[in-house]
């Protein structure tokens, strides 16, 4: 169980594609990332307690058993490499043209992600409930749907008591043990 505190916080990270590029805006690609980031919580031992996946961003909320570096580590590499091989496998040589980058130290000659992402702290239970549910609001502000519930790559569904058999990520909400 994980019980927020300042000795024991959450963390809020935001990572954006390479020039907002919308990656995620088709089914097949939103899928593939929801799948990375399932095996980079697996990968990576961490919890994830809340998610959003929209076109150009995702946000997770995550226990800070793991550093925030290694969970964005984990998350933007799997994710990463598995939609470039997407891509690669699939034809899409002109998505692909638009990651590329100057070849890194590193030997990659493709990006999906910005350089620096965002992590916030979050120490105590109105913190962690306020990021949980303007993560899950992030669509309805965008106008991409009217209800939380409505937008599938979301944690949404599953703190609403809603999920669906196929729910894209599963997240471990019912690990978070709250004083009320």
């Amino acid at each position: 169980m994980f019980r927020i505190s300042k000795d024991n916080p959450a963390f809020y990270l935001t990572a954006v594609t390479k020039d907002r590029l919308p990656i995620f805006r088709t089914e097949a690609l939103a899928l593939v990332a929801c799948e990375a980031l399932a095996e980079a919580k697996k990968s990576g031992k961490f919890l994830a307690f809340a998610y959003i996946l929209m076109p150009d961003h995702f946000h997770l909320v995550t226990d800070s058993k793991v550093a925030s570096k290694e969970v964005l580590r984990f998350t933007k590499g799997i994710c990463g490499r598995r939609i470039v091989n997407h891509l690669k496998e699939n034809g899409h040589a002109d998505s692909l043209g638009k990651l590329q980058v100057d070849q890194r130290t590193d030997g990659s000659e493709y990006t999906v992600w910005q350089r620096h992402s965002n992590i916030r702290l979050l120490w105590n239970e109105q913190m962690l409930w306020q990021r949980i549910q303007y993560t899950h609001l992030n669509p309805v502000r965008a106008g991409l749907v009217h209800h939380p519930n409505e937008w599938h790559w979301s944690s949404a569904r599953i703190w609403h008591g809603r999920a669906l058999e196929n729910e894209p990520l599963d997240v471990d909400h019912s690990k978070i043990e709250w004083d009320r």
